[in-house]
């Protein structure tokens, strides 16, 4: 029997086969994820970047919302990246009206922070718990969080350039979010953090 944690990605839009190719590398049994029955299968699960208001009505749609909720409730470990941290928040600033997230995060999120796709950019993160150095995070239409609560985490912000100061990664228990994509880096540390997160609550 392998010792490797089943982890899902939430495959209703966005990078979701780097997602799952970064999870493999980081030695989990990856896979995705779009129906309840394949989401009661996992150990733990990934929200991918794309278009959050988007996520937001296909969780709907393929009737996810609500055992993503109660999964989260149970303790399952989920990584949010981009998007995926949108949907984590507990608070969106400049999101539509209709969208609705899973709300694990106590944090405030301001959608779209960096700019628009033209002001996508590179910088590099020190990321608390992954050792290595820092990490060369992959910024598109990211993010970034304005406020947390006190039982969450900051892992992560940008040292450098107009948005210096700014939060880009947190962790709240077994909740885990950045701003910006690891896996379009061909670097899987962010990736094999979150393997280990899910192991250790298994």
């Amino acid at each position: 029997m392998s010792d490797a944690p089943v982890i899902g990605v939430l495959a209703l839009q966005g990078d979701v086969r780097e997602h799952v190719a970064a999870l493999a590398e980081a030695g989990a049994d990856a896979r995705p994820v779009r129906r309840a029955r394949e989401l009661d299968a996992v150990d733990g699960l990934v929200i991918p970047g794309g278009e959050s208001t988007t996520i937001s009505k296909l969780a709907d749609i393929f009737e996810l919302r609500d055992p993503i909720d109660k999964r989260i409730a149970d303790g399952m470990p989920v990584y949010g990246s981009c998007a995926g941290m949108i949907m984590l928040a507990t608070e969106v600033l400049d999101g539509r009206p209709d969208q609705r997230g899973f709300a694990g995060i106590e944090m405030t999120v301001r959608r779209n922070a960096f700019g628009r796709q033209v002001d996508s950019f590179e910088a590099s993160v020190g990321i608390t718990g992954v050792e290595g150095g820092p990490f060369h995070a992959v910024f598109i239409r990211a993010p970034w969080v304005e406020r947390v609560g006190d039982g969450v985490e900051v892992l992560g912000t940008v040292t450098e350039g107009p948005a210096a100061g700014r939060i880009v990664a947190v962790r709240q228990g077994n909740l885990l979010a950045t701003s910006f994509h690891p896996e379009l880096t061909g670097d899987a540390r962010v990736h094999a953090y979150f393997v280990e997160l899910v192991r250790a609550s298994r």
